[in-house]
């Protein structure tokens, strides 16, 4: 489940908090609970009136989700969600942008 707070001094309305899955080689419904951080987000989102979200690259770093599939789901999630706001994909390495432009494209 994401939760919402207010972001208090940062430039932004509010802050969707969600904790993504640890990878355990997709034995225990990764997939499905990475998507789902993305849609309880992407409702918050609406819900709250958001007119844009902002997504890291959710459990790919110490939770160690395979970059690749991480970033398919999450592109996939938020393509069927009906959140109809604007959504940035924001990437801290240049290995995700390259992804997330190949999969976009």
């Amino acid at each position: 489940q994401s939760k919402i707070t207010d972001a208090y001094r940062l430039p932004c309305k509010k802050v969707i908090h969600t904790v993504g899955p640890v990878w355990s080689g997709g034995k225990r419904n990764e997939d499905e609970l990475l998507a789902s951080c993305y849609n309880t987000a992407l409702d918050l989102a609406m819900e709250n009136g958001l007119r844009s979200v902002a997504f890291p690259c959710i459990s790919t770093g110490v939770y160690h989700f395979p970059q690749e599939r991480a970033a398919a789901i999450a592109v996939d999630t938020v393509k069927s969600h009906p959140y109809n706001g604007e959504v940035v994909f924001c990437c801290f390495l240049a290995e995700d942008y390259d992804l997330y432009n190949r999969i976009l494209s």
